[in-house]
């Protein structure tokens, strides 16, 4: 009994030792930078005060000595004759009981024991301290997270959204994890996702948010084939070839081009890989999407003829308007050429940055054709009209 009533009688004082252990262990176990959390509590414990003292301002002070291991809590009072106002103000015979020297104009401090502390204002303390270790937390994700903006993550399916179909994934990085949301816009079509499931997924942006940080992740940006090609190809990972451009239109299709400043590396070999198993591991990851691997030139003309692959292109003119070209390519291969619904054309034109028109190469003939034509009807009318003139001026 003696020693419960020992323990009772303290625990109204703030124990130094274990004040400092508890942030210490706090700040380890957390990953919270030194010195965080102890500002927060500071904060707290200044809150509490002021909750259950009204009047209380910038008055109060803590000193919190490590090396001494004691946190004590003063008040600060001006020295005056008359006081006007307690929280702030004391007489001189007041202040003279605790400070002989005392003088008015004078500031002392009178210290606050913990014992002063009521349980509303405890338990505000206990709040922003929580709160503390919350936005400590949060910060560490945010700034983890942050920091993989525009990489490739892989994260696991926790919960699809049977309404909208939106997919919540866990994804790690480092020590930290975090939820991220796949939202119905950002799922290549035709996918289909299962919880447990391990996918590969593109961070497009990270936001602060009031619950927390918000990672937004996308399986349909043309990044995420970047970044799948920068895995499987150590050569792009090097840096000894690069990737100048990507068009994507997700689930169905994909233009790539690629360059190497080294003579002797061939771009589209290297991301082939040995009997395309690099660009098929590609593929598969991406569940059958067709790649297109094409090699860039500084040369506008080879670069788009380049990218209306595979359609063979007979010649490319710039035209004067803007970024546009006029592309002749033989009959046969027009709708090589424009692809599907236009889609190969509509790459090419995303992966050059160019307007293309493309023709045919019977089309430049036609307007000739026509004018020869029209010529040709025009000399036979009056042949036709000569005779029918004749055999009525007869009758």
């Amino acid at each position: 009994m003696a020693k419960r009533t020992a323990k009772k009688g303290n625990s109204n004082e703030l124990d130094g030792k274990e004040f400092f252990a508890a942030i210490a262990q706090i700040e380890q176990e957390k990953g919270i930078k030194p010195g965080y959390m102890m500002e927060k509590i500071t904060q707290a414990l200044l809150s509490a005060y002021r909750r259950d003292h009204e009047g209380m301002g910038e008055n109060l002070v803590i000193e919190a000595n490590q090396e001494t291991a004691t946190v004590r809590l003063f008040l600060k009072k001006d020295v005056v004759e008359t006081v006007d106002n307690p929280a702030s103000e004391i007489s001189l015979e007041e202040a003279r009981i605790a400070l002989p020297q005392a003088q008015l104009g004078d500031v002392v401090r009178i210290e606050i024991k913990p014992k002063s502390f009521g349980r509303i204002a405890a338990q505000t303390a206990r709040q922003v301290i929580i709160q503390g270790i919350r936005e400590a937390e949060q910060g560490m994700v945010y700034d983890e997270f942050s920091s993989k903006e525009h990489e490739l993550l892989t994260g696991v399916v926790t919960r699809i959204d049977p309404r909208n179909g939106s997919v919540t994934l866990r994804i790690h990085s480092g020590s930290e994890f975090t939820d991220a949301y796949l939202s119905a816009n950002e799922q290549v079509k035709g996918e289909h996702y299962v919880e447990g499931q391990r996918l590969k997924v593109y961070v497009s942006e990270v936001r602060r948010a009031t619950k927390g940080p918000q990672v937004l992740i996308s399986r349909t940006h043309p990044g995420l084939v970047k970044r799948l090609f920068e895995l499987e190809v150590p050569e792009i990972y090097d840096g000894t070839v690069e990737i100048k451009s990507v068009a994507r239109e997700a689930g169905s299709r994909t233009k790539l081009a690629v360059w190497s400043a080294d003579p002797n590396v061939d771009p589209i070999g290297a991301c082939v890989g040995p009997r395309g198993q690099r660009v098929n591991t590609i593929v598969e990851e991406l569940k059958g999407e067709k790649m297109d691997i094409i090699k860039y030139s500084e040369n506008p003309a080879e670069y788009i003829a380049a990218a209306l692959s595979p359609a063979d292109v007979i010649s490319v003119e710039e035209l004067p308007e803007g970024k546009s070209c006029r592309v002749v390519v033989p009959d046969d291969q027009l709708s090589l050429a424009i692809g599907k619904e236009g889609q190969n054309a509509r790459l090419a034109a995303k992966l050059t940055g160019y307007k293309i028109d493309i023709k045919p190469a019977s089309a430049p003939l036609e307007p000739m054709e026509a004018q020869e034509e029209a010529l040709f009807v025009e000399d036979e009318a009056p042949v036709e009209e000569a005779p029918a003139q004749e055999e009525t001026s007869l009758d």
